[in-house]
C-alpha cells in the first residue's frame, strides 16, 4: 500500500513537544486547512526556529493512511515570528491571530480565501502601518466564516449607510449615532474604520473599541465555555497600555 502525501503551504499555528525529541506542529494550510503532523527531531535548533508561531512554510505531509497523524517535512518561506522580535505588540498580535484560527477552525476543512487573507495578515502585521485595521477586519473575516458574521453595511433603524456608530447585540446589524442615541448603553461602539473604505492604520482607542465588539461576538458566542484564547488576552493587555 502506498502512503498519503500531500504538499501545501502553510502557517504554523502552534508547535508543541511530543515525546524526547519531536513536535507536534499545527499548520493552517491553503488546500488542507488546519493541519496537524508530528515532526521528527523536532526538538533540534533550527527546527525550532522554523515552527514559530506566524511563520510561513512550505510543507510535506505523509501517512499511512488518511486519518493517521502522519508526519511533515517542513522549509522555511517567510520568517514573520523573527521579524517581530523587536516589535512586542505586533508579535501578540500574530499570535492572537494564529491562537483565533488553531482554537475555532475544524481540523483538515479547506477554507482557501479564509487562508488567502490569514496568510496576507501576517505578511501585514509584520511590514504594514495599517496592520490593526487588517487584524480586526480579518477577526470580523473570522466570525462571518463560523455563521457569526455582523452586517455593517446600513443602520438597522433608518437604512442610512453613514454615520454608523454602534452595534446591535441582539441582531448584530449596525446602527447610527443618531437611532442609538437613546440605547448607546445598549450597543456595542463601531467605529467607522470596519465599515468605511478608510485603510489607514486606526488610532489605538478605534482599534480597541473594533477589537471589543469583535471579542464580545466571540466570548458570547463561540468561547462561552472557556473565555478567550490567552494569547489574545495578551493582545488587548499589550494594546491598552500602548494606548
Amino acid at each position: 500500500m502506498r502512503d498519503m502525501e500531500w504538499s501545501d503551504k502553510g502557517v504554523v499555528l502552534s508547535a508543541r513537544r511530543h515525546g524526547e525529541n519531536s513536535s507536534l506542529v499545527m499548520l493552517f494550510t491553503e488546500a488542507h486547512g488546519r493541519h496537524a503532523g508530528l515532526v521528527r527531531g523536532g526538538q533540534g535548533l533550527r527546527a525550532r526556529g522554523l515552527f514559530q508561531t506566524g511563520n510561513l512554510v512550505s510543507a510535506v505531509w505523509r501517512a499511512r493512511l488518511e486519518a493517521h497523524l502522519g508526519n511533515f517535512r517542513c522549509e522555511l518561506l517567510q520568517a514573520h515570528a523573527s521579524e517581530l522580535l523587536d516589535d512586542a505588540l505586533r508579535l501578540s498580535a500574530l499570535s492572537s491571530a494564529c491562537a483565533l484560527v488553531e482554537a475555532v477552525l475544524p481540523e483538515r476543512h479547506p477554507y482557501p480565501e479564509l487562508y488567502l487573507h490569514f496568510a496576507q495578515l501576517g505578511n501585514e502585521i509584520a511590514h504594514d502601518d495599517g496592520w490593526g485595521a487588517s487584524y480586526a477586519r480579518f477577526e470580523l473575516e473570522l466570525l462571518a466564516e463560523l455563521g457569526f458574521g455582523l452586517d455593517l453595511t446600513a443602520c438597522a433603524v433608518t437604512g442610512e449607510v453613514a454615520d454608523l456608530r454602534y452595534v446591535s447585540p441582539r441582531t448584530g446589524r449596525a446602527v447610527s449615532t443618531a437611532a442609538g442615541r437613546d440605547w448607546r448603553d445598549k450597543l456595542l461602539p463601531l467605529p467607522e474604520f470596519l465599515w468605511s473604505s478608510n485603510s489607514a492604520m486606526p488610532q489605538k482607542k478605534a482599534l480597541r473599541e473594533a477589537l471589543y465588539l469583535t471579542g464580545w461576538v466571540l466570548a458570547a458566542h463561540i468561547f462561552a465555555e472557556s473565555g478567550l484564547p490567552p494569547a489574545r488576552e495578551r493582545f488587548i493587555e499589550r494594546l491598552q497600555r500602548a494606548g
